[in-house]
């Protein structure tokens, strides 16, 4: 196919929603579901049924503030609420013993990461299979208008076999509107990067070995780390890397946000703009380049925030009603992210490899 017959608005913005929408209970009412759950709910017309929060004020509020029909007073009484999704936007902390409590055989959208970490991960993988959860996890970059119009070049062959990966993030990142952070063992990775890495399984498959290091800041001496460099091995002709720097404190020009994709007959560019100007953002870009010709931009439909919080959303619900033969971000998927998550620290702990210290080795 030729460069000239590929028409870009024919490629997939927006996942369906299911034909017969479950409501959705809410556990947890925190700034991610003001902000970007219910907004992209609303948006695609999911119905709501009520939430749930330790602060019981806190829930009150987003009630109020969103239609809400109940506020419900514990989480029994939340549980014990019939035919919806519950959805668990929870700390990593709280997230075991949340699943632990689901009613067996319930439908869950777990916000991500998938607990604290691996060995979290492990006892929510299982979990899940012991009560007969239909779960997934809120990896929710993959359902963006953009990455969905990414992935469906990609998969129709437009851009050719993939051969470089590569994110690059040079941004101000506000971390002081987060002071839980601070008390944290893992951060960069494990709460902002850990999106491009389970993108990354997404469009290029399994990585075969990583190496990784992330780093503090001496501004933000108080977060496990704020600064990530990492390479994934995908082969001996494929180039993937990641490059994250959330302290860039010298203006918007060079700020950068991006995804980089190229193909053997094509590339593509994607502007991730919620980083830019973080939390007002900027809107999301994506541009492809086919066959030497001159870059095209997709006119996008949405932005990743919120608009693609509502996908994992709708494919958790179209895959419980037998609509979709797909959960593509089961717990079983999102266990290979954390999987992806923990090589990435355990290479980040090895250290690397010292230079000799006294001329060349014997």
């Amino acid at each position: 196919m030729n460069a000239a017959a590929r028409e870009l608005g024919d490629l997939r913005q927006r996942w369906p929603t299911p034909s017969r929408p479950r409501a959705i209970v809410f556990l947890g009412a925190g700034g991610i579901v003001r902000d970007a759950h219910l907004p992209a709910y609303r948006r695609a017309q999911l119905p709501l049924a009520g939430c749930f929060d330790l602060d019981l004020a806190r829930a009150r509020e987003l009630a109020r503030e969103w239609g809400i029909p109940r506020v419900l007073g514990s989480l029994a009484e939340a549980l014990d609420t019939p035919d919806v999704v519950f959805d668990l936007a929870l700390p990593p902390a709280a997230v075991l013993a949340t699943v632990e409590a689901l009613p067996d055989g319930a439908v869950a959208l777990i916000q991500k990461p998938m607990g604290l970490d691996l060995r979290d991960a492990t006892r929510i993988r299982a979990a899940c299979r012991r009560k007969r959860l239909i779960a997934a996890v809120n990896f929710q970059l993959r359902f963006s208008p953009q990455m969905l119009a990414l992935r469906d070049a990609l998969e129709r062959g437009w851009l050719g076999r993939a051969v470089e990966l590569e994110v690059h993030v040079n941004c101000r990142m506000p971390w002081e509107n987060w002071p839980f952070l601070a008390g944290l063992e893992r951060m960069e990775i494990a709460l902002h990067s850990i999106h491009y890495l389970d993108l990354m399984r997404a469009l290029l498959g399994e990585p075969r070995s990583v190496w990784a290091r992330t780093v503090k800041h001496p501004r933000a001496a108080h977060l496990a780390s704020s600064r990530t460099s990492a390479i994934l091995d995908f082969g001996d002709d494929v180039r993937c890397a990641l490059s994250v720097n959330h302290h860039h404190a010298h203006g918007p020009k060079h700020q950068r946000s991006h995804l980089r994709l190229e193909g053997l007959d094509g590339a593509a560019l994607a502007v991730l703009g919620v980083n830019l100007d973080y939390p007002r953002g900027r809107p999301d870009e994506l541009e492809f380049a086919f066959d030497g010709v001159e870059w095209r931009a997709l006119e996008l439909v949405g932005n990743w925030f919120p608009d693609a919080f509502a996908g994992p959303m709708c494919n958790l619900q179209r895959f419980a009603a037998g609509e979709d033969a797909r959960l593509h971000t089961s717990v079983e998927d999102a266990w290979r992210t954390m999987a992806l998550v923990e090589a990435l620290y355990d290479s980040d702990r090895s250290g690397g490899t010292a230079l000799p210290r006294d001329g060349a080795p014997a």
